[in-house]
């Protein structure tokens, strides 16, 4: 088996990032105007403001996504979100390694913490999460309904 490879977005990938993404937004929830805009427009509302978008590559097709956000106002730097693994490639690391890939680009961006929203429905994120150093935080309010779990990573001094 071909190892998972990790690349920087690219335009190419664009179709790739907004599908897998669509795939479980729409499987567990519904698409909403937040989540079109950044899948529509990733160059424009991740990448151009200051964030990143890491591509899982499995036998050179994408299999993964996942972007770090800028985040304009409140406690935290950056969030992590938009991760979406393709169903034939879950149980391979890939969640994994493009959770360690955003959090050593957050790094390099000089990042004191990542934050992430998510559903606790989605039980083997939530476990990905916390494997990679995330824990619950409350009292922040979530532009999305589907959200009833936030968690932060502290990164420390670099």
């Amino acid at each position: 088996m071909q190892e998972i490879q990790i690349v920087d977005y690219e335009d190419h990938y664009h179709q790739a990032f907004k599908s897998l993404n669509a795939y479980w937004i729409r499987k567990y929830f519904k698409m909403v105007a937040a989540d079109y805009q950044v899948l529509d427009h990733p160059r424009e509302n991740v990448l151009d403001k200051g964030g990143y978008i890491a591509v899982a590559l499995w036998n050179e097709a994408p299999v993964g996504v996942c972007a770090l956000l800028k985040m304009e106002n409140g406690p935290f730097d950056y969030e992590l979100a938009k991760m979406g693994v393709s169903p034939r490639a879950r149980g391979k690391g890939v969640g994994y390694a493009l959770g360690q890939t955003i959090i050593e680009k957050a790094k390099t961006f000089e990042a004191k913490n990542i934050y992430i929203e998510s559903n606790t429905l989605l039980k083997p994120a939530i476990a990905l999460y916390r494997k990679l150093g995330f824990v619950e935080v409350e009292g922040i309010v979530a532009p999305y309904e589907r959200c009833n779990i936030q968690m932060v990573l502290a990164l420390g001094a670099s």
